[in-house]
């Protein structure tokens, strides 16, 4: 099997520069690749004495709770990662497929209209339509797959490799809480961590502390998710970063539709720079030479057709489905079948403090096997999503928070949640805060009921209430 290889930003800018002639002519889009007839044709070709029809759809809602260390943080600003929503499709065969959304993340939820409407029809018909959603269509995936006694990567395409590359992930975080989990990380064989740059951090103190406790083959991708806002003011804050050894790639510094301003950003920095997958449209990000690599995520045939577009532009990209160890492990068959998934996969399982499978995905140097065994190739641990369930939130969980940043030189700022999810994340993009300045630190500041909590909360949602001491 091909060997995967994280040192391509410089291989990927030496291919731009030798021209891309047919390539520009193509004018990729996310559906270059045509319909899922393009996959249904390369499936396993299943046995037809196995009756393959959908009798019963279950749905399990289950809140699995945060380990401590990241708790800390997601408690900040997305708490509702927790829930998630199970689904077991029952075919005819008596065979049972399994399925997760990320309920409050994902790129579609299933709807009971979903649910219905797949009854009484062929999984096998069904498993490439991503309108049925991320849980669903995981589940048919999975039960078609067991039917065929194949793992779900024979329905996608041929093997390429044996192992994929999957990276720890944590939202921003203090610089004490990063290199514990750096730590944790390498101690459990992962090479990459990947988190969010933030302004209310200060990500020089969090690259420090992380630095210090991995050696300089463990590589850190950072994600400022545009809040670097153009590129005179990101170029010197990437050019220091670039400094670490650990440093490995960097996501969407600036607003991904801003042209010029990321090519600056490529001409100035050896770091790779991943933008996510579509914007703006992938054959304008190719001809006109805007980043490196991509960020991957979606349903079945988006994934598939945007590998394949990858493949042919020789960019690489990391896949970004996101939920616990199950939605993990679908994501591994497909790092196993598309050539240009060679940057660290991002599942975000590692945040839970159960993987909700009977053993966990292992990982050693960087990489987990691709599991060779039928279906999702992993049993789901049914104890504990026993352990787990809860009912379905009526609305998303958005309780009042309210969260100081400080300053060394005694200025503290304070903002409160408001109903949107990245309520500071909008702030930074719009230039409403402190841009990146030395010494910020952000913690949860703890709500003690009273009428003073309460008015700087309201204050704070409506905008960031500022003092000194």
């Amino acid at each position: 099997m091909p060997v995967q290889n994280r040192a391509i930003g410089k291989t990927r800018r030496s291919f731009l520069r030798g021209g891309l002639g047919g390539v520009a002519g193509v004018g990729f889009t996310t559906s270059f690749l045509g319909t899922s007839s393009f996959f249904e044709k390369r499936a396993v070709a299943l046995p037809k004495s196995r009756d393959l029809t959908i009798t019963k759809v279950d749905r399990i809602m289950v809140q699995v709770p945060f380990r401590e260390t990241p708790a800390r943080s997601m408690a900040r600003e997305i708490p509702h990662w927790q829930y998630s929503e199970i689904f077991r499709v029952h075919l005819a065969n008596g065979v049972m497929g399994v399925g997760e959304t990320l309920y409050y993340y994902t790129w579609k939820r299933s709807s009971d209209a979903h649910v219905e409407a797949v009854r009484g029809k062929s999984a096998a018909e069904l498993m490439w339509n991503d309108d049925l959603g991320a849980g669903l269509q995981m589940a048919l995936f999975d039960a078609v797959a067991k039917s065929a006694d194949v793992p779900i990567h024979r329905l996608l395409g041929a093997q390429i490799y044996e192992r994929t590359p999957l990276s720890w992930w944590n939202i921003d975080t203090s610089a004490e809480d990063m290199a514990a989990e750096c730590q944790e990380a390498f101690r459990q064989g992962y090479m990459a961590y990947k988190t969010k740059g933030r302004p209310w951090f200060d990500i020089h103190k969090q690259m420090d502390a992380a630095t210090a406790v991995v050696p300089p083959e463990f590589k850190i991708d950072m994600d400022f998710n545009d809040t670097l806002l153009d590129a005179r003011r990101a170029i010197p804050i990437l050019k220091d970063l670039e400094s670490y050894p650990q440093t490995d790639i960097f996501e969407s510094p600036i607003f991904q539709g801003d042209i010029p301003g990321n090519q600056a950003i490529c001409r100035a920095t050896r770091i790779p720079v991943a933008f996510h997958y579509g914007r703006p449209p992938v054959g304008e990000i190719i001809n006109r030479r805007v980043c490196d690599g991509f960020v991957v995520g979606g349903g079945a045939t988006k994934v598939m057709a945007a590998g394949h577009v990858a493949a042919e532009a020789k960019m690489p990209f990391w896949l970004q489905l996101v939920g616990t160890g199950i939605t993990a492990a679908y994501s591994l068959h497909f790092g196993a079948v598309l050539r240009q998934a060679i940057w660290p996969a991002v599942n975000c399982h590692q945040l839970f403090v159960h993987p909700m499978l009977t053993e966990p995905i292992r990982v050693s140097q960087g990489f987990a096997t691709v599991p060779t065994r039928p279906g999702l190739g992993y049993e789901i641990d049914w104890e504990m999503v026993d352990r787990f369930r809860t009912e379905r939130p009526a609305q998303r969980p958005n309780p009042a928070r309210l969260l100081e940043t400080s300053w060394p030189t005694g200025k503290k700022m304070y903002v409160g949640n408001t109903d949107q999810v990245n309520y500071m994340l909008h702030l930074a993009q719009e230039g409403k805060m402190p841009f990146y300045e030395a010494g910020a630190e952000t913690r949860l500041f703890p709500n003690d009921g009273s009428p003073q909590w309460r008015e700087l909360h309201e204050r704070a949602r409506r905008a960031p209430v500022f003092s000194s001491d």
